[in-house]
């Protein structure tokens, strides 16, 4: 061994190691982040599943009956999309605003800052953790529901389910990302939880057309982006949709984008994380 210093490293400070993208990390990270909700499975993907199903029978013995239709077809399943991918973007949404948070509150955030990761490769394992998470409730909520009588979920346009869904999860995992560093402690993310993630996914054409709506609250529905998810996932199992659906395909695309790039500038700059 080379008695000079530095010869002792294989980098010099601040040179990076790796060059492209750091595979390992990213995958460990990655893992990290699922198996942590996977360990209590029955709280992050079955307890949520069963709570959506509820949300089905409440709805469907109450307002069901009598041959109700919504936009021409069953109440029920007219209902059933809905649920599903609300239950998928809750999920993601609750994935994301847990992780840095709860480093914060424990003092062991310097796990996620300290690793050889980029900015991108943090981001994109958080983010493809709670999406993970979002497909897993999805799954298990429609093979529940698949059960269920009275209700038909077969997808008829497959690339529209897994488009609204996907981008559905990570608009809301990157929420949940940016509530996750704003936070200071739970509270704070309950809050948003309550204040905004819940409404706007209530109110957002789950239980009800919005074609029903006097022309003020049809125009408020529309500046909604739960809207347009709710909408395009259900046009992928039933066909029919409220919303256009090659327009909702790109807003949604267009607000993850930008959702993305404020997340990649305040982690980059530490905001609430770094001193």
């Amino acid at each position: 061994m080379s008695d000079r210093p530095s010869d002792w490293v294989p980098a010099a400070p601040g040179e990076p190691v790796f060059k492209n993208v750091n595979w390992g990390g990213l995958k460990t990270l990655y893992v990290k982040e699922v198996k942590r909700f996977f360990k209590v499975q029955l709280q992050t993907i079955w307890a949520p599943a069963i709570t959506t199903l509820l949300f089905l029978v409440i709805f469907t013995v109450a307002l069901g009956r009598s041959g109700r239709e919504v936009m021409g077809v069953p109440f029920a399943d007219f209902l059933a999309p809905g649920l599903i991918v609300m239950g998928m973007i809750q999920n993601a949404f609750a994935n994301s605003s847990f992780s840095l948070l709860v480093g914060k509150i424990q003092g062991n955030i310097v796990d996620y800052l300290m690793p050889p990761l980029s900015t991108g490769e943090l981001i994109a394992g958080l983010i493809g953790a709670a999406v993970t998470r979002a497909f897993l409730v999805g799954f298990a909520v429609w093979g529940i529901m698949l059960f269920y009588p009275g209700v038909d979920v077969a997808p008829s346009h497959l690339s529209a389910v897994f488009w609204f869904g996907l981008m559905g999860s990570v608009m809301l995992a990157f929420f949940g990302l940016i509530t996750s560093i704003w936070a200071e402690k739970f509270d704070h993310a309950a809050a948003v939880t309550n204040f905004v993630v819940a409404p706007l996914s209530l109110l957002s054409g789950t239980f009800y057309s919005i074609e029903s709506l006097a022309p003020t609250f049809q125009a408020i529905s529309h500046a909604n982006p739960f809207f347009y998810i709710i909408s395009g996932f259900r046009y992928g199992f039933l066909g029919i949709a409220d919303s256009p659906v090659t327009f909702g395909a790109f807003l949604l695309l267009g607000l993850n984008i930008g959702l993305g790039a404020l997340c990649y500038a305040l982690l980059s700059k530490g905001w609430k994380l770094k001193s």
